[in-house]
């Protein structure tokens, strides 16, 4: 029966070590097709609910409407907010492929593999 435990255990841990694998594999694929050919903006929020939307928009025209081409990504980290924010950023994203929304640690995951081709 103890042999059955630790067997269960380790192919537990083995799934749950394939499953992060396949994960950070397809955050790559996912993440990593920056150039060194722009700016990639990260902006780092937690509980602004009542300005995240505004200051997304009105960065948003800047960028698409203005003289400021040169910003090919913008990144929305949340850093585990307690009200909407993550939610309306979210939402925002779904009408402009240019917005990525993630957690902080999705983007570090990001930043750390960074292609500069």
């Amino acid at each position: 029966m103890t042999d059955f435990f630790i067997n269960a255990t380790i192919w537990t841990l083995a799934l749950y070590g394939l499953f992060e694998i396949i994960k950070t594999i397809i955050y790559i694929f996912t993440y990593t097709d920056m150039k060194a050919d722009g700016i990639y903006l990260i902006i780092a929020t937690k509980n602004q609910e009542d300005k995240i939307e505004y200051f997304l928009r009105s960065s948003l025209f800047k960028i698409l409407y203005g003289r400021e081409d040169y910003v090919k990504q913008i990144f929305v980290a949340d850093l585990d907010s307690e009200d909407n924010t993550k939610e309306i950023a979210k939402k925002i994203s779904t009408d402009y492929k240019c917005i990525n929304t993630m957690s902080w640690r999705e983007c570090k995951d990001v930043l750390d593999n960074v292609n500069n081709n």
